[in-house]
């Protein structure tokens, strides 16, 4: 293996191209630089290289057409002339216009080659029809080459290859090999990106540039522009986030990755990877409406009586669906199930909320729902979100309205309470003023028997006194006696 196999199969490896892809710019370089420093005018060079030998060969390549009169042919020539120059100009005006026109937005530069491409293609197609003197040889001249040649045969005719290039051809080459592994490069990365259209990819957060988000995304670098951002997520850099590809295209700076947080792909891509009965089919997600950063709901359903899709999805304790809303960044998750009756899956989708009644007109697809009065603002939701999520989910224009018939019976019933209430403590007040009469009465009667027997007790100590007085004075009488 020669050194230059080698080193055509560590640019492979660096940059991801195919061997093939290499070894063609290779060749266009070496036909560009024979070009600058011995080619001649009408030539169509194309030069074979083989990477193991180092030789190349360098052949004028025609293609047999029928012959055409001499004037018509000196015409032909004459207005190659005057295209050569008119390109010339044309590429000259661009560029003076690029430059003038570097502070505007770039959509608008897009659209200015755009229509340059165009008008380059379509210049290319008059060209193609017409007899082009550098690619294109007549067959009468083609006969004198080769005896057999016939019209739309290509004919090689073999040149000298020199010995060495000069200093600006091999400038040339080097330029030349430079842009096309660029270009090269480029239409690979496009062509990978393209098939994940309309995908979920992961990513890593690169930096920020004022409001855009740059998302690394391996071989290539996706934009997440303000509008396709959730409000209040933050993203900081070297963090991994899952995005959505919006949109592939072929911009004059290489391919343009748009990027979506809000997407509603990214939320069925989660429920897919974190629920492995949603990924196995036992499950199906048959839709999903979503305010990224704040709401949404999923609908699931599944065949299987043995499996309980709500409950699947939940987890044990929560722990699949909140592994869910920390991927989303907090946003709150409603699962409800999937119903093909409609009237029943407008009111599971408008849940937490208790449904009274719902009217549906299904060529219009609308639908009248009632609700008692305490649940109207739990039905419509902070802002009508609930009402809002519902409708898209299920795609019906959704109308909620309160039950009339059942605020009057609760506004009755509420007098009726009042009412009653009124006579119960009407009752009480006689009652508590009878009872205060009574109490006051055996209040009275024990004061009077305290009284009678305070009485009786000072009567009894006064009769005590006076007995002990008497026995005194007696005892006083018979000392007397005895002493007289």
């Amino acid at each position: 293996m020669s050194e230059i196999t080698n080193a055509i199969k560590q640019i492979c490896e660096e940059k991801g191209l195919s061997y093939d892809a290499v070894l063609t710019t290779i060749e266009s370089a070496l036909a560009a630089a024979y070009r600058k420093d011995f080619g001649r005018k009408n030539q169509n060079i194309v030069v074979e290289f083989d990477p193991e030998t180092s030789k190349s060969k360098v052949f004028d390549v025609k293609t047999v057409v029928e012959d055409l009169p001499e004037e018509e042919v000196e015409e032909e020539e004459v207005l190659e002339e005057e295209k050569k120059e008119s390109k010339v100009k044309k590429k000259k005006d661009s560029e003076n216009k690029k430059k003038e026109e570097e502070i505007k937005v770039p959509i608008e530069k897009d659209k200015e080659v755009e229509k340059l491409s165009l008008a380059e293609t379509a210049e290319n197609e008059e060209e193609e029809r017409r007899f082009n003197t550098k690619t294109d040889i007549q067959i009468s001249d083609a006969k004198l080459i080769k005896k057999t040649a016939k019209v739309g045969d290509e004919i090689k005719m073999k040149l000298e290859i020199p010995e060495a290039y000069g200093r600006m051809a091999a400038q040339t080459a080097k330029q030349v090999i430079i842009q096309r592994l660029r270009e090269a490069e480029r239409d690979m990365v496009f062509n990978d990106f393209k098939d994940k259209e309309r995908e979920v990819v992961s990513g890593v957060i690169q930096r920020r540039e004022g409001r855009l988000v740059l998302v690394d995304l391996g071989k290539a670098v996706g934009v997440l522009p303000p509008e396709e951002q959730i409000y209040g997520e933050r993203y900081n850099p070297g963090e991994r986030i899952k995005v959505y590809v919006k949109e592939v295209s072929l911009k004059a700076k290489g391919p343009e990755i748009l990027l979506s947080r809000t997407s509603v792909e990214i939320l069925k891509k989660v429920f897919y990877l974190e629920i492995p009965e949603i990924s196995n089919g036992l499950i199906e997600i048959k839709g999903a409406a979503r305010e990224a950063g704040s709401r949404s709901k999923v609908a699931v359903f599944t065949d299987s009586d043995n499996v309980d899709p709500i409950g699947s999805c939940v987890g044990q304790r929560g722990a699949r669906i909140q592994t869910i809303i920390s991927e989303l960044g907090g946003e709150k998750v409603d699962i409800i199930e999937y119903d093909e009756d409609p009237v029943k899956y407008i009111a599971n989708a408008l849940s937490p909320a208790k449904i009274i009644n719902i009217k549906t007109n299904e060529e219009e697809r609308t639908a009248k729902v009632m609700v008692n009065p305490d649940q109207f603002s739990l039905a419509i939701g902070k802002g009508g979100q609930n009402a809002r999520l519902a409708a898209k989910l299920t795609g019906w224009k959704i109308d909620i309205v309160e039950n009339k018939e059942q605020e009057k019976k609760e506004k009755d019933a509420d007098k009726d309470l009042k009412e009653k209430e009124v006579k119960k403590g009407k009752k009480q007040e006689d009652k508590s003023v009878s009872v205060k009469t009574a109490a006051d009465k055996e209040e009275k009667k024990q004061e009077e028997a305290k009284e009678v027997e305070e009485e009786k007790k000072e009567f009894k100590t006064k009769e005590k006194k006076k007995s002990k007085d008497k026995a005194k004075k007696e005892e006083k009488k018979s000392k007397d006696k005895e002493e007289e």
